[in-house]
């Protein structure tokens, strides 16, 4: 299979799977390394597809086809202890965690994609970073950061910021970020 074949499979195995696939798992399909893999797919993207890497691996960006709600940024700072709470608030008032960005005052925004839709979502990726030790986004710029959050109606949104307001983790003093 010529690389043109398999980045055209690529799509096609996203677009019909539910659940992320991870470039290791494309890798063994195609008999090629997970390098190769992910070459294919950051030309995909280069190409305007819209390919979501995630902790779980590789998805077709969902809202993009299929809209769940309306995309909200909220700008939020906290402990590295609070960051389970953050997301918690948020999917358990009917949201997802899309992406969380940071604006560097060198590199400018730097983005990362999340989309965390529950709890067990969201203690994935704190299991993930807690046995990495890598540092989160937010520790470049002292703890500010902005996530794009999904949410189904306005009471939603409102609630979630209510929330995360009472618990000293969004901001509202700083502008937000317009998209």
């Amino acid at each position: 299979m010529n690389q043109l074949d398999r980045k055209e499979r690529i799509i096609e195995m996203l677009m019909q799977s539910d659940e992320c696939i991870t470039a290791s798992e494309l890798a063994s399909c195609f008999g090629v390394t997970r390098q190769i893999i992910v070459s294919d797919v950051a030309l995909l993207r280069a190409n305007g597809k819209r390919i979501v890497a995630t902790q779980k691996g590789y998805t077709i960006e969902k809202q993009a086809q299929n809209p769940k709600g309306t995309a909200k940024v909220i700008v939020c700072r906290h402990t590295t202890e609070q960051i389970r709470e953050e997301l918690y608030t948020v999917v358990d008032n009917g949201g997802s965690v899309l992406n969380v960005m940071v604006d560097h005052p060198i590199y400018g925004e730097i983005s990362a994609d999340l989309n965390i839709s529950s709890r067990y979502d969201a203690d994935q990726f704190m299991s993930k970073a807690e046995k990495s030790n890598a540092r989160q986004l937010s520790d470049l710029t002292d703890g500010y950061h902005y996530h794009t959050i999904m949410v189904p109606d306005e009471a939603a949104f409102l609630r979630i910021k209510s929330i995360l307001l009472s618990k000293g983790i969004l901001q509202k003093d700083l502008q937000l970020l317009q998209k």
